[in-house]
């Protein structure tokens, strides 16, 4: 049986390139052959073993790369096509689906859904970072992408871009709205461009790495906040005349994030949750005005299928944002283990490295 090459998931803090079979392709699947793929916080977790996976899993839900093989149903696509799909690959048919909701995608039990159904790739199934990678579901969910965009350039757009975007879509950004975004890591800085293209007037961006405030700005930060010159709250408050904000965006994954989100919410204002925690989450008694406050606490897994796909991939085309800077390393997929270790550190003023068989 042929075989590739694939960073697979052997046991907390170990994640190692390896060779697995070639997946076979069923008649619904695609098989695609990777051409850029990339790292995410999320991967890192589960290195961490802060998020659990199988053993033996391929890692990674990002993937842009060519059509091998299609399975015989297949239609609508060809062999040798570029293409991406996204982190969640719904089915289309689920109840979940047809609610609405693709992202929790998923058979459901006696005991109910499983939530984040719809994240297979790295998952539940074999990943992205490998040599080759089955989509399944395939008509749902390629999206083919123009000659005249390069894999850097569409690499955000399975799910960095998803996910940072949705962050201002489900805070229901305005035109007009004040937006603050808790830390300008690749999502953020995604959450920061979605709140502009959204109609916000004033977004604030809190960081502290100089590279990370300075393409914030470019992006559509009009005000940085660096929490290392003082407390965060006070500098919000300022920048807002004590107003406070209309939409929070949380994209970091801590407690200490998510209780300064709640208190810069001006009444009536939504908290807008992306990150990824590690261990139980208290909300404060003053914080959340004793659930008085009219306030809104939203969470998002980032929607796909093929329609939000071509729907990125177009923003991308327009030249109304450019994500090209968030790629500040590369590495070949034999040196995956070294990507690791450098983006898990993150160092080197890493955002994302671009990962090439």
């Amino acid at each position: 049986m042929p075989k590739m090459k694939a960073a697979i998931f052997v046991e907390p803090g170990r994640i190692v390139l390896d060779e697995k079979p070639i997946p076979e392709v069923g008649p619904l699947d695609a098989l695609i052959r990777i051409t850029t793929t990339t790292i995410c916080g999320t991967d890192v977790h589960i290195l961490k073993g802060e998020y659990p996976v199988a053993k033996g899993l391929t890692i990674g839900h990002e993937p842009v790369g060519v059509i091998e093989k299609l399975g015989s149903q297949v239609t609508g696509y060809r062999e040798g096509q570029r293409v991406i799909a996204g982190a969640i690959t719904p089915s289309g048919h689920s109840y979940a689906c047809l609610c609405g909701c693709s992202s929790q995608d998923g058979p459901g039990t006696k005991h109910g859904f499983k939530p984040m159904g719809g994240w297979k790739f790295g998952n539940t199934i074999d990943g992205a970072q490998a040599e080759y990678v089955l989509v399944p579901d395939a008509i749902a969910n390629l999206a083919p992408v123009p000659d005249e965009l390069t894999d850097e350039e569409v690499l955000m757009c399975p799910d960095i871009m998803s996910t940072g975007f949705s962050g201002a879509e489900s805070g229901a950004v305005k035109i007009g709205d004040h937006v603050v975004v808790f830390a300008l890591g690749p999502i953020g800085l995604c959450a920061v461009a979605g709140a502009k293209l959204k109609g916000a007037t004033r977004i604030i961006g809190v960081d502290t790495v100089p590279a990370r405030l300075e393409i914030a700005r470019k992006l559509g930060c009009s005000d940085v906040v660096d929490f290392k010159q003082g407390d965060v709250y006070e500098q919000i408050m300022a920048l807002t005349d004590g107003r406070g904000v209309d939409v929070a965006i949380e994209a970091l994954g801590t407690q200490n994030t998510f209780e300064t989100a709640l208190r810069v919410l001006r009444p009536g204002g939504t908290l807008s949750s992306l990150g990824v925690y590690s261990t139980d989450l208290k909300i404060p008694l003053g914080a959340f005005s004793a659930g008085l406050g009219d306030n809104k606490i939203v969470t998002t897994l980032c929607p796909g299928g093929k329609e939000r796909m071509r729907r990125l991939i177009d923003v991308i085309a327009s030249g109304r944002v450019d994500l090209k800077p968030l790629v500040t390393h590369r590495f070949k997929l034999d040196d995956i283990e070294a990507a690791y270790d450098l983006f898990s550190h993150q160092r080197d003023g890493v955002l994302k490295v671009a990962i090439t068989p």
